[in-house]
């Protein structure tokens, strides 16, 4: 397959990618969080192309994107008011709900669940995409699965190439993180995947909000209800560690890891912020950021993991970062990546 590469500005470049949606085809997009690998939500075969595509799990449910809120109505079988309190105030944003499906929406695109996941994205390029291509767009991220997610449409590229029809090249994402997801089928809103959107800001507008069990737990037994839940995500090709308490003892540890390594003849790589960079006396060093600004740091995350595959390193070692408002979203991706190794000082 010959896979087109299009600027989103360019004239008629978001129609084109419609109709490829339209027909059965799979299109990559920005949005605010990370890049989306499109399909046509209510076509189980086209559905099925994002899972070969990816090499994704059939068990893993996809997210299915809108534009316009009153489209929900057609694939959630009840619209709670919790649901309705947070989609007035994070929607179009980086919100994901899961709800209760209807018949309209095929078992190939929820991974056999009874439930269906919801998002309506505030990229512009991506709601204009979603309309030129019938409304309900399927979109994971665009990667190989289990590799870091692409923020660029170059990361789309060196994943995707040949493998889908087209991508659409809106510029960076945002944010970078996914978005956070939330079931609302239930009588109290549950957090499933942590995000930008976090507790406090969704118990603001709905009162008590709960933290999946699976969050904090290693469990290959649970059959994931949404995208993250399961699976080993978002991992460089190296062998990742977390190194995590004071920071003067995690850049002591880090370093002596670093010397044992380094006698041994690898190449080691490590994460860490501008506070710290300087810190570090081998391996090749890299900023994902300022502590104080911990967009920044959820911004870089993927590209840095991304970075280090390019420099082919053998072991990595991360500095943990529990920042107040992004802090469990970025450990979420962080820990997943490294496949649960930690080490505590």
């Amino acid at each position: 397959m010959n896979t087109i590469l299009v600027k989103a500005e360019e004239k008629d470049a978001i129609l084109k990618a419609g109709e490829i949606l339209r027909r059965g085809g799979l299109t990559a997009f920005p949005t605010e969080t990370v890049y989306g690998l499109g399909a046509n939500a209510l076509d189980e075969k086209a559905a099925a192309k994002i899972y070969a595509a990816k090499g994704r799990p059939s068990d893993n449910p996809l997210i299915v994107h809108i534009a316009r809120f009153e489209d929900l109505e057609a694939i959630a079988a009840e619209i709670p008011e919790s649901a309705r309190l947070l989609a007035k105030r994070f929607w179009p944003g980086p919100l994901t709900m899961i709800f209760r499906k209807t018949e309209k929406v095929p078992y190939g695109t929820t991974g056999g669940l009874d439930t269906v996941a919801v998002r309506m994205p505030s990229h512009p390029v991506a709601l204009a995409l979603i309309e030129a291509g019938g409304g309900y767009i399927a979109a994971p991220s665009a990667n190989t699965s289990g590799k870091p997610s692409p923020t660029t449409a170059a990361h789309v590229a060196a994943d995707m190439d040949g493998r889908i029809d087209l991508i659409l090249d809106g510029g960076p994402s945002g944010i970078g993180l996914e978005s956070t997801i939330v079931d609302v089928s239930g009588p109290v809103p549950v957090i499933l995947r942590p995000g930008y959107i976090n507790q406090a800001m969704l118990e603001e507008v709905v009162g008590e909000v709960q933290i999946d069990q699976a969050l904090i737990r290693d469990d290959s037994t649970v059959r994931p209800k949404a995208p993250g839940m399961k699976y080993k995500h978002y991992a460089p090709k190296a062998d990742l560690k977390i190194v995590e308490g004071p920071q003067e003892a995690v850049v002591r540890e880090i370093n002596r890891l670093i010397g044992e390594k380094t006698l041994q003849g690898e190449k080691v790589g490590v994460i860490a912020t501008e506070e710290t960079k300087e810190l570090y006396q081998e391996g090749l060093v890299k900023s994902i950021g300022r502590r104080m600004d911990e967009e920044s740091i959820g911004r870089h995350l993927y590209s840095v993991l991304r970075e280090f595959d390019e420099s082919e390193v053998s072991q990595i070692y991360s500095e943990a970062f529990e920042t107040p408002k992004m802090g469990q979203a970025i450990m979420n991706r962080l820990v997943k990546a490294a496949g649960h190794q930690i080490i505590k000082v």
